[in-house]
């Protein structure tokens, strides 16, 4: 693991407390070097699809520095902002959440001193973006849902998705909504669509949020 996994393990081992907390917080302090900027993202999908959108723009993040951190949730954020933020370590950050997770971000950033009144352009301004909804529908909105849908024949998970678009509760659903739905049924899903979406997203038609955050970091 590069010096860069080593810190992101550390941040996220120290934000959780426990036995090994303060082990975690001294390795963190010791990386904290070799990190230029701090990514906080919701889950493992989001850093899927933040780093695989930054190689097909020909960006290493790890040798720039940049360290794509997943919370394990969004209410996780005010413990990862103690850690990597003004009270901890104070590093650069910048990050990425889902539309109902934008308050908990911004009371927490207020808190550690990063913004006061924030709005979402405020939150922008800061390097946080906020997706509509999820990172899930901003990409089936830039790939359309036609094209999300050849992405599932090409995993070979088309006939789980038609059975799934059978449920009842699915079947009056428009499509874009049981797309959603489908990648969060399955454990590991969401990362592996995250990354095959991104391989056959257009580069002219990257959502917002993501291109943006990478902009900015």
């Amino acid at each position: 693991m590069d010096e860069l996994g080593r810190f992101s393990r550390a941040a996220v081992t120290w934000a959780a407390g426990g036995a090994e907390s303060d082990a975690a917080a001294a390795e963190a302090r010791e990386l904290a070097g070799g990190v230029r900027t701090v990514v906080l993202v919701e889950g493992s999908s989001d850093q899927v699809a933040i780093e695989a959108l930054a190689a097909r723009d020909g960006r290493d993040l790890g040798a720039e520095g940049v360290a794509v951190v997943p919370l394990g949730g969004a209410m996780s954020i005010g413990r990862f902002l103690d850690v990597c933020g003004p009270p901890g370590l104070g590093l650069p950050l910048a990050g990425l959440c889902d539309i109902g997770e934008e308050r908990h971000f911004r009371r927490h950033l207020e808190r550690v001193g990063l913004g006061s009144g924030l709005t979402r352009a405020g939150l922008e301004t800061l390097g946080f973006q906020v997706c509509v909804a999820d990172l899930e529908d901003e990409l089936i909105r830039a790939l359309g849902a036609e094209g999300v849908q050849q992405v599932i024949e090409a995993q070979g998970e088309m006939r789980p998705f038609r059975t799934f678009q059978g449920q009842p509760a699915q079947r009056e659903r428009p499509v874009e909504h049981q797309l959603r739905r489908f990648m969060g049924t399955h454990s590991g899903r969401k990362a592996l669509y995250a990354q095959a979406l991104i391989a056959h997203l257009d580069l002219k038609h990257v959502p917002r949020p993501l291109e943006r955050l990478l902009a900015q970091v």
